[in-house]
């Protein structure tokens, strides 16, 4: 019991010294302009947050790149189906429209002994029949993932 004891302490003073990283999004000056005109910008705020969310979720399970800072910038997002502000601009317009989405992320990953690596990732469905069935905001979703997942293996580079 003593050890189980001292081998969780020891666990929990590992993991207190490791921090994990912090994660910003900023919407470039065009999907702020998209927000404000095209899709909302609640809407567009959350699609940050869930880009946030899952960049420092992924982060946080593989225990990658711990006590860095990662600044990330939307620098373009394209929704599967309209958002609610299209559909009560264009009133014709149907929920069940879709469309291939995805979105393009840029920023910087600055390591906690201050070495910074360029983050540079896009992702857009190019199958038209892929789109049909996604929410909304799905194939942006897919490409927050697939960056995440590249994150945690070290490969935030350039895009090849």
């Amino acid at each position: 019991m003593r050890l189980l004891l001292v081998s969780l302490l020891a666990g929990a003073a590992t993991s207190a010294v490791a921090a994990p990283p912090t994660v910003t999004v900023n919407l470039s000056p065009a999907v702020r302009k998209a927000a404000a005109e095209t899709y909302g910008v609640a809407e567009v705020d959350r699609v940050a947050e869930s880009l946030r969310q899952t960049v420092a979720r992924k982060l946080d399970r593989t225990g990658a790149l711990q006590g860095a800072q990662i600044d990330l910038t939307l620098v373009d997002v394209k929704p599967n189906r309209p958002t609610f502000k299209q559909l009560g601009d264009k009133p014709g317009l149907s929920y069940e429209s879709f469309g291939v989405g995805g979105a393009r992320v840029t920023g910087s990953a600055t390591a906690a002994d201050g070495s910074v690596t360029p983050v540079s990732y896009q992702w857009y469905e190019t199958d038209i029949r892929n789109a049909w069935y996604q929410p909304t905001w799905g194939d942006a979703d897919r490409a927050f993932g697939r960056l995440a997942d590249r994150l945690s293996r070290g490969d935030a580079g350039p895009d090849r």
